[in-house]
């Protein structure tokens, strides 16, 4: 049998074998057992040593009678040369290129390549895997589970330490429940998502967290949470947990719902995409800290579009028209003479259109994820053909009700049990299917194309390189169209601007904000 070209052997978390990348199902618990040894002490053994660790208490001879079975169903299985043997030792192939994760992550910690390796661990060492009737095996499992454990928790714990110098709240977050789920009884690791909770303006999360602990340790210890934790206490009920007061505009005899947040030296309206819903926004963590660091930097003046989230539903797809005519109630209404417009998504074709008749009172234009035109032409090939948009559109319609294509929207967030569920919650209070369908039936028309060349505010365009929802070359063409407008490609694949790093959209604001408050 010819050797394969790449053995690729998984030992943390659930064990597995692939041969030239196609995973080999093992059934028999010893033929794992003896590729996690034989990859861990990466040498070739002696025939006796390996059938002494699978079956101590056998014969030499049954025992070396039983390898050379297992090795032959191993070969065979493969329908290639796994493991090299002769009459005196074992070995993975010379031949092949041989990669074995658990080595892989040993030899990042030991570099000091911590956020690598942890992006390695997928769980204990050979997780539910282990030889009760072979003392010498559950003996070298142990320890070997025990140092990677350790290296582990070492590189949560360096990793920790450096994102809490970054002030990098999330990943805080995100670290220190890694090791709450390692260890439910360490009090410093609940801390630590309790304080990074906090700092991201999540107190439902951190109430919870404490509580989950207090449980946790009367269960299991009979003590209460220590002082040290108990002084978070204060922190939780010094947070305030309501959102600012929403109130009401009329405008074409329609109500459009607006908020103000903040007291930064200059205005911002803030412009949201196909849907949204004022109250409901204010529940997800992310959200609160982007609007609370936002409007450090300006008064941020925010709204939903008629005919979703809290203002009156319309009877007709609201065109961009009726967007920007939006934009200047709630203006009006919050006593603005001149703002930074922030147009996020199908939001953005309504800022250009408020830019282009009302230049006077927009200090810039910050465009994130958005696009001129909703559908495909010849001469604009950066978005979906209006066959393609109208599949997309049903899909999304079946799903409402639930996250709603949330994987195209934040694939890093999709995952996260807790913001599927307040996305999903969010669109069901934001509008409804037959609702949402004419509105997003509208932006599939809209084409500002003819309107960039007119636009004379200084003009920002932001857009993630992976966005899936709005490819960044819609953005490109945009920033190409504006006279004198800047584009920056980002990084990253989320499409809402406070999903992922919101440090490109917080400093583009801060930039706009300096430039507007000179004199």
């Amino acid at each position: 049998m010819e050797p394969p070209h790449r053995i690729d052997l998984t030992l943390l978390g659930s064990p597995g074998l692939s041969i030239d990348g196609k995973p080999l199902l093992l059934r028999e618990r010893r033929a794992l057992c003896l590729l996690a040894w034989l990859g861990e002490v990466a040498r070739p053994v002696a025939r006796d040593e390996a059938a002494a660790i699978l079956w101590p208490d056998s014969e030499p001879e049954t025992g070396r009678t039983r390898l050379r079975r297992l090795i032959y169903k191993i070969n065979s299985a493969a329908q290639a040369t796994v493991i090299e043997s002769n009459r005196l030792t074992l070995r993975f192939p010379q031949a092949a290129a041989l990669d074995v994760d658990s080595a892989r992550f040993a030899a990042l910690i030991a570099g000091r390549q911590h956020a690598a390796a942890l992006d390695l661990w997928r769980g204990p060492f050979l997780e539910g895997l282990d030889l009760y009737d072979s003392e010498p095996f559950t003996e070298w499992l142990f320890y070997r589970r025990e140092a990677l454990n350790g290296r582990y928790v070492h590189a949560l714990e360096r990793e920790s330490e450096r994102a809490r110098r970054e002030g990098d709240a999330q990943s805080v977050l995100t670290l220190a429940r890694r090791l709450v789920d390692r260890d439910p009884l360490d009090e410093a690791a609940h801390r630590s998502v309790i304080a990074a909770s906090l700092d991201l303006g999540d107190i439902r999360a951190a109430r919870t967290q404490f509580d989950l602990l207090s449980q946790v340790l009367r269960n299991e210890l009979g003590v209460a949470p220590s002082s040290e934790t108990r002084s978070l206490l204060a922190r939780l009920s010094a947070q305030p947990i309501a959102p600012p007061r929403t109130r009401y505009t009329p405008v074409d005899d329609v109500h459009i719902a607006w908020q103000t947040h903040g007291s930064g030296p200059v205005d911002v309206v803030v412009v949201p995409g196909f849907v949204s819903h004022l109250e409901r926004m204010w529940e997800d963590a992310r959200v609160r800290t982007w609007l609370d660091r936002a409007g450090g930097l300006g008064r941020l003046i925010l709204f939903d579009r008629r005919g979703v989230g809290l203002s009156d539903r319309v009877g007709a797809a609201p065109t961009i028209e009726a967007t920007a005519a939006d934009i200047g109630a709630v203006m009006d209404a919050a006593g603005s003479r001149r703002a930074i417009l922030f147009g996020a998504s199908e939001g953005g074709p309504g800022c250009v259109r408020f830019a282009v008749d009302r230049p006077d009172r927009v200090a810039a234009l910050i465009l994130w994820g958005s696009l001129p035109k909703g559908s495909r032409s010849a001469e604009f090939p950066h978005a979906l053909t209006s066959e393609q948009y109208d599949t997309w559109l049903g899909r999304l319609i079946a799903q409402w009700g639930g996250p709603a294509e949330i994987e195209t929207f934040a694939p890093g967030l999709a995952r996260d049990r807790a913001v599927a569920q307040w996305w999903a919650s969010l669109l069901r209070a934001g509008s409804s299917p037959g609702a949402i369908r004419r509105v997003l039936f509208a932006l599939r028309d809209v084409d500002v194309r003819h309107l960039l060349p007119r636009v004379a505010a200084p003009t920002l365009v932001l857009h993630r390189q992976g966005d899936r929802a709005v490819r960044h070359e819609a953005g490109q063409a945009i920033a190409n169209a504006v006279p004198g407008a800047e584009f920056r490609l980002l990084d990253g694949d989320d499409h809402w601007f406070w999903a992922g790093d919101p440090g490109a959209s917080l400093a583009a604001i801060a930039e706009a904000a300096a430039q507007a408050s000179r004199p």
